[in-house]
């Protein structure tokens, strides 16, 4: 039994295809066919039951894929623990972000952090919350920038900073004379939202759940960008809401429609988080130093309440 073979079964559990398989890691459709057959000869078992399409693990192939991951897993923090020994940051390192992060942090680490550490490649891929925790637990992500916390017991969530929320009120709105606006001031009825799957959004609803509003039915449109809402809310649609490093950018004349909230404002928590195997942690320490540096001072905020993203 080698550690190549377990790489190789554990490629065909997530792709289901032999020749897929074959193609993520590099080596021939034979040679990777030759290589499990010889693992199942060994333990005298069959991990996959060919017989299906897409092929199917057996119900030990199961019990032995998830062990697998434990032993692969493991091999890897070897070298972790050589790389840390030596002080050695580099290698790839597939991180994602959320879509309503992505846009607005990225410009502002990335440059930084490449500079800092050349020798690290880092591969980079916006993702839903969902497939984040998904991609993280089965370990085809390092780590991963989100709105937390995300309650999920194998994962680990180091908090960058707290980001208010804030409203784009147009000209002519009711609230629109006000220089500040409380939580007691929405109405669920008037909000444009992002579409179902951000979790901004179900951020945004759970803010309202907590005034006592419950129709979630009723709003008028979703979308899904923030640049979107800002153009239908002049169009006299309703008001939205905007992460505070969203409304930081606008130009002149749309800030000029931005209210902020009263103190404590509704905030959303943005954290690191990465698997509790803790691989590659010199990478994950160096990334969070970094874009904890860039985002010091940015937001001011320091009295926020935190508004969940879960639904």
């Amino acid at each position: 039994m080698t550690i190549t073979q377990l790489k190789y079964v554990l490629a065909v559990a997530e792709h289901k295809n032999f020749t897929k398989a074959s193609q993520h890691t590099f080596v021939t459709q034979p040679t990777l066919s030759m290589q499990i057959q010889k693992l199942e000869d060994e333990l005298d078992i069959l991990i996959f039951d060919r017989s299906r399409k897409p092929i199917e693990l057996t119900p030990v192939g199961e019990k032995i894929v998830q062990q697998a991951m434990s032993i692969v897993n493991e091999a890897d923090r070897m070298q972790d623990i050589v790389d840390q020994e030596k002080g050695f940051i580099g290698g790839e390192f597939k991180i994602g972000i959320i879509p309503t992060i992505m846009p607005t942090l990225l410009p502002m680490f990335l440059k930084n952090f490449t500079n800092k550490y050349p020798k690290v490649q880092l591969k980079i891929e916006e993702l839903n919350t969902e497939d984040i925790v998904t991609r993280l637990q089965d370990g085809h992500l390092d780590a991963a920038i989100a709105a937390t916390p995300l309650l999920e017991d194998k994962l680990k969530e180091r908090v960058l900073y707290y980001e208010p929320f804030v409203g784009y009120v147009p000209q002519g709105h009711s609230l629109y004379e006000k220089k500040k606006i409380t939580v007691e001031d929405l109405d669920i009825d008037d909000l444009l939202l992002l579409e179902d799957g951000h979790c901004f959004r179900d951020g945004v609803l759970n803010l309202c759940k907590n005034k006592g509003a419950t129709n979630q039915d009723s709003f008028t449109l979703e979308s899904g960008s923030f640049e979107t809402l800002i153009k239908l809310s002049h169009e006299g649609l309703g008001m939205t809401l905007l992460p505070y490093l969203n409304a930081a950018e606008l130009n002149e004349n749309q800030k000029k429609q931005l209210r902020y909230f009263e103190e404590p404002s509704p905030a959303r928590e943005v954290s690191l988080v990465y698997h509790k195997s803790e691989l590659k942690m010199q990478i994950i320490n160096a990334l969070y130093d970094v874009i904890a540096g860039v985002i010091r001072g940015t937001i001011a905020f320091t009295d926020v309440k935190i508004i969940s993203p879960l639904k």
